[in-house]
């Protein structure tokens, strides 16, 4: 496998990017990146874009150097590499414009509905998650604890905390080596997937209250309008884990968790115990991810956008 620095080596200029509404597992790739590029190429510019991370990954460092104000970006400016992880072009959000007109353009990811893009795409969906595929792109001698803790966050946060099937054999033994260097990885977990703020709790409780099972109780679904978010004074950041909460429900095969973006505009996410194929699913409205974790943006109203999903998990589930 190659090393990613080999990639850059002669490059002046370097920009790191992931998708729109970050994730754990993009926030800790992202800047894990930066951090060992930092480091390995300290004569050469690099640059971080992405949108404004949640609060709990303030314990990532150098998180302040990210570039989340892109009315403020030259768009004139063209990098040497532009590299995007986590996630293909066309869901880098306002930052593309700089991804366009680079002089060389990596990509880097491990979701299954990715064709990836650019010059150099390694997409390898067989990985638990996009930190642990950079781990093996980077020399272990040059790692240090600043960038063991954001890979260790991106794997912990697309692996459910090493619980989801996606944890492999060798997710486990990057974890082994990460932890090595000594942060205090329980602590991470706590604070950065399991705790809680009252408001985040608050809608929460209303989402899973609100909840709706069907096709035989083997599908549930629970939606929180623009109106709700208002009242709590939550973001799209405070319904992290809603949905995970609704698969947990005994008997439940496939969960559904939708938000209003804007009138009839909704962000969808799915998960599955299995024995649905919910990147498939996703796919079908311009979306993707994982057999178990995906998700797409969705046109129409509640109820027609539920219908709409609803006829590609019947077929998996084979009901009529």
């Amino acid at each position: 496998m190659i090393r990613i620095t080999e990639e850059v080596r002669n490059a002046g200029s370097i920009a790191v990017s992931g998708h729109i509404r970050p994730d754990g597992d993009c926030v800790g790739s992202v800047m894990g990146l930066y951090l060992y590029l930092k480091k390995e190429l300290p004569e050469a510019e690099v640059d971080v874009y992405l949108e404004k991370p949640a609060e709990i990954f303030d314990c990532i460092s150098h998180i302040e150097d990210i570039k989340s104000e892109f009315n403020n970006v030259d768009t004139g400016k063209i990098y040497d590499v532009f590299i995007v992880l986590d996630c293909a072009d066309d869901r880098l959000g306002e930052v593309r414009v700089l991804y366009e007109k680079a002089r060389k353009k990596i990509n880097i990811d491990h979701h299954i509905s990715n064709p990836g893009c650019g010059d150099v795409r390694i997409v390898e969906p067989e990985r638990s998650s996009t930190a642990e595929l950079l781990y093996d792109l980077m020399d272990p001698a040059a790692l240090d604890e600043e960038i063991a803790r954001a890979l260790y966050i991106g794997i912990i946060h697309d692996t459910g905390v090493l619980r989801y099937s996606n944890t492999a054999p060798h997710t486990l033994q990057v974890v082994s080596e990460l932890i090595k260097f000594g942060f205090d990885f329980s602590k991470i977990i706590d604070d950065t997937f399991y705790e809680k703020t009252y408001v985040q709790t608050q809608i929460m409780g209303r989402a899973i209250l609100e909840s709706v099972r069907f096709m035989h109780d083997k599908c549930i679904v629970s939606m929180v309008s623009r109106r709700m978010m208002d009242f709590y004074q939550v973001t799209p950041q405070d319904l992290d884990g809603i949905v995970n909460q609704l698969l947990a429900v005994k008997g439940v095969e496939c969960a559904i968790f939708m938000y209003e973006i804007r009138t009839l505009e909704y962000k969808i996410s799915m998960r599955s115990k299995g024995r649905v194929d919910v990147a498939a699913v996703a796919m079908r409205f311009g979306g993707g991810g994982h057999v178990r974790a995906a998700g797409c943006t969705m046109n129409g109203t509640y109820h027609d956008n539920i219908n709409n999903l609803a006829i590609g998990i019947a077929e998996q589930l084979n009901i009529e």
